[in-house]
């Protein structure tokens, strides 16, 4: 690590930083949560205070990072603020050319959190290694699986997708194929245009509110922030292949819409709307749309088709293997609060939690 060189920048100019980022990701091939099309999205909202580390090697950009400080903590592609934060953030981490040394990722941010002058580091989704390393004492800690279909493991032995299923899953999907069926063949389109993928991101929003309202819930997309910060995702991801709007319909019949993202051979489903209207008691709507872009995803060469993290019923049913996540608030070992943090966990109480 000696080798290399690790600013702490604060306030950095957002426009400068686009470019720089951009052309790292070119040699990265980034999962889309480390994208510019997502950390750049109205970064100048999100980012109210924001510290950039930047990492060198002879002189080539070889890491970058960007987090936000607000009343004392430091967060990594996270504002700090619950509302603007709202939309999570999952595979989470600096930014590393592939032939950065190991080790940089936790050199960076342990750089920015002494240098930067905040008491906690805040790190949401991201690999539980990368917290681990970090030294410090977690106020707060929690772990949750994010399942996913391994489709190069399925493409090397044959791209079976449904005989990776339970037998239970794989009646459900083909009852479901045969109910909707009826109304013509089953076809799944992608917006090829930024005004088409928001006119279907509209779509899709009125769909997925209205189901979670008869749930007494407001869903994903309650807060005119989070539909402002979507639409600047669409229009940035859409043109560079990184945000798929897609529709699903049999015939003329609409089933659904899916907002994926793309990077690093790895989708994720971010969010669905689906038509239940007609679908009871043997139409799944929600499963009949994934079913269409998974096997798209599998076609198209993709290695991983990800639900990102949470255990619902339908996750566990239409995916293979699931990793771990970890969301972490970390203090310096030595401080007030690490000394406390250590000695309550010694009793068997863990801060925070």
């Amino acid at each position: 690590m000696a080798a290399c060189r690790i600013a702490v920048v604060r306030n950095p100019d957002m426009a400068s930083l686009g470019e720089a980022w951009q052309a790292l990701e070119a040699r990265a091939q980034p999962v889309f949560f480390q994208s510019w099309s997502w950390v750049g999205s109205l970064a100048a909202e999100r980012y109210q205070a924001p510290v950039l580390v930047r990492a060198s090697l002879d002189g080539v950009v070889v890491g970058l990072a960007l987090l936000n400080r607000r009343h004392g903590r430091l967060c990594l592609s996270e504002s700090g603020d619950e509302a603007l934060d709202a939309p999570f953030v999952e595979h989470n981490a600096p930014l590393l050319d592939p032939q950065a040394p190991p080790g940089l990722a936790t050199a960076m941010l342990q750089a920015a959190w002494r240098k930067a002058g905040a008491a906690r580091l805040v790190l949401s989704g991201v690999p539980p290694d990368l917290a681990a390393d970090l030294g410090g004492v977690a106020l707060r800690s929690q772990e949750r699986q994010a399942p996913y279909v391994d489709l190069a493991a399925l493409r090397e032995r044959g791209g079976d997708y449904l005989g990776a299923l339970s037998a239970n899953t794989r009646y459900q999907l083909r009852r479901s194929t045969r109910h909707y069926g009826q109304w013509g063949p089953l076809q799944l389109e992608r917006a090829e245009a930024v005004d088409e993928a928001l006119d279907w991101l509209a779509a899709l929003i009125a769909l997925h509110t209205a189901s979670w309202q008869r749930r007494g819930q407001s869903g994903a997309f309650a807060t005119p922030y989070v539909r402002r910060l979507h639409r600047e995702v669409v229009m940035a991801g859409v043109p560079r292949g990184e945000v798929d709007v897609l529709r699903c319909r049999a015939g003329e019949k609409l089933i659904g819409y899916l907002y994926n993202f793309r990077g690093g051979g790895r989708v994720l489903s971010y969010q669905g709307g689906f038509v239940h209207e007609d679908a009871e008691p043997h139409g799944k709507p929600g499963l009949t749309c994934h079913l269409l872009a998974i096997e798209r995803a599998m076609a198209e060469g993709e290695a991983v088709y990800d639900f990102l993290a949470g255990d619902t019923r339908y996750k566990r049913s239409l995916t293979t293997d699931s990793q771990a996540l970890a969301w972490v608030e970390l203090v310096p070992r030595w401080s007030a609060l690490g000394l406390l943090a250590r000695v309550r966990g010694m009793r068997g109480v863990v801060p925070g939690r």
